[in-house]
């Protein structure tokens, strides 16, 4: 069986719930992993925004809105507004800890939940950037899968 990231509220390549973004409750999604390989010791949840890259605030940055790392490596369900017991949380890209839901300034934006199954735990510093997580994963990746959804702010309704 392979490495699967799937969710009850998100659909892949669909639309991303606006309760789960900034014109919501802004908080995670429920996210179900399965499929995890037998040499894997720890996940890598990264979930972020490449389409803020092209922005004009956005400096030529893919935005980070959330970064969990040594998440244990057993099938599991992730509740809504939550981490995994065990699991560590690095930075966004505002430079906190916590989860950003989607909130896209100017156009329809995809975003990337990519799931990692490592061969070992990272012993990282307290809040890495996700540059700094993906870095230390990278010769000990198994394997990866991703969820895709596509956000944009709604039409105003004010006349």
């Amino acid at each position: 069986m392979a490495l699967e990231l799937k969710s009850t509220v998100i659909k892949a390549g669909g639309e991303f719930p606006v309760d789960y973004t900034c014109n919501g409750r802004n908080i995670s999604p429920p996210l179900n992993v399965s499929g995890i390989p037998a040499a894997a010791k720890s996940l890598v949840l990264i979930f972020d925004d490449p389409d803020a890259a092209k922005e004009p605030a956005g400096r030529g940055k893919t935005f980070d809105h959330w970064v969990v790392y040594n998440i244990p490596a057993i099938d599991q369900a992730i509740a809504e507004g939550s981490v995994p017991a065990g699991a560590r949380l690095g930075q966004n890209g505002a430079g906190s800890d916590k989860y950003i839901g989607p909130c896209p300034p100017t156009f329809r934006h995809t975003y990337y939940f990519r799931l990692l199954a490592l061969d070992n735990t990272l012993d990282l510093v307290d809040r890495p950037t996700k540059d700094q997580v993906l870095e230390a994963s990278t010769s000990h990746v198994i394997e990866e899968t991703q969820l895709v959804a596509y956000y944009e702010q709604p039409a105003s309704t004010s006349g």
